[in-house]
């Protein structure tokens, strides 16, 4: 049988150089013993340059002390590690193409480390480099696409203002933390006047369009920005005004309701006026407070409809418990 010689070093070099990812093997001093090609096509740097210089010293820049670290860890203690692409951001001066020139051009990329012993160096570590730019990629599409999902679910599509499940979160989520933490909130309740009645005189289209400019104004008229506007059903609306106590929201309440009428939009069915107004109820709780979100959101309703018992365009207040006691 004829025996067939084969060159080691070069057989593990072609393969170092075939894969479709970075390889690096440094000794237990942190010397670089051997580097693939992949390296190479990321960085510039030969195998000939690399070989025999430390890794700062093979890639040319500092490295952070984060990966250096995992690196000590995994000669000292003999054991793997991985750093993903998540929680170590291009540790690597990586790039998808060469030339590059800024930090922003790094290619994402994760890592692991594997501590071995290796004829005749003894221990040593590999480094393995994956490229990460396509699940980063698909990672931030995902979350475009979530994103946007989210928008849609917690928005309403004609008007723009915060949709009813956003109100319904949000409002339970607020109503929970002014408990907790014992500070006040206050519920709007706002009704377009005789909308109906707009309807059958102009036509859907037109009141649509007048439901999208209410939103605008009322949004423009609200001056906090934890304040939220939402859409609660057909022309109803609701403001959650978190931190606001009594006086202040009945002062909000009438900027709605001035900055509406300022608007002076027709309406010749309207029963109490001869443009577009709206009826607002306002309740709110203060610290101390022993009532439910239900109520307070059936107090605010009721409020309203004492709104609509007054004549419309105007605001009416009522305590939390208050609506019990009515006729």
């Amino acid at each position: 049988m004829q025996t067939v010689e084969v060159d080691t070093d070069s057989a593990w070099a072609t393969i170092f150089d075939a894969v479709g990812f970075g390889l690096i093997l440094i000794d237990a001093q942190g010397r670089v013993l051997r580097w693939n090609g992949w390296l190479t096509r990321h960085t510039g740097v030969t195998a000939q340059a690399a070989c025999g210089q430390s890794l700062a010293e093979a890639f040319g820049a500092p490295l952070p002390a984060s990966f250096m670290s995992a690196l000590n860890n995994a000669l000292r203690y003999k054991l793997p590690v991985v750093l993903s692409n998540v929680l170590h951001r291009g540790p690597l001066p990586l790039y998808v193409e060469l030339p590059a020139s800024t930090e922003a051009d790094r290619m994402p990329h994760a890592i692991t480390l594997t501590p071995l012993p290796v004829a005749p160096w003894g221990p040593c570590c590999l480094i393995q480099i994956t490229d990460s730019s396509r699940s980063v990629s698909r990672e931030k599409v995902l979350r475009r696409h979530s994103d946007r999902l989210n928008r849609e679910v917690m928005t309403d599509s004609l008007t723009r203002a915060f949709s009813r499940g956003f109100f319904d979160q949000f409002y339970q989520q607020e109503f929970a933390r002014a408990r907790r933490q014992g500070s006040k909130l206050a519920l709007i309740m706002v009704d377009v006047d005789y909308f109906k009645a707009y309807n059958d005189e102009y036509g859907h289209p037109a009141g649509d369009k007048i439901l999208v400019a209410l939103v605008q104004t009322l949004k423009t008229a609200l001056m906090r920005s934890t304040d939220k506007l939402a859409r609660y059903g057909g022309e109803e609306f609701a403001v959650i005004l978190p931190d606001c106590a009594k006086h202040n929201a009945m002062l909000i309440a009438e900027h709605l309701r001035s900055a509406v009428q300022e608007l002076k939009l027709p309406h010749r069915k309207s029963g109490n006026a001869d443009q577009i107004t709206v009826s607002l109820g306002v309740s709110s709780t203060k610290p101390g407070d022993t009532c439910e979100a239900a109520d307070l959101l059936d107090t605010a309703d009721q409020a309203l409809y004492a709104a609509k018992r007054h004549g419309r365009n105007c605001v009416q207040y009522l305590e939390p418990s208050a609506h019990l006691r009515l006729p």
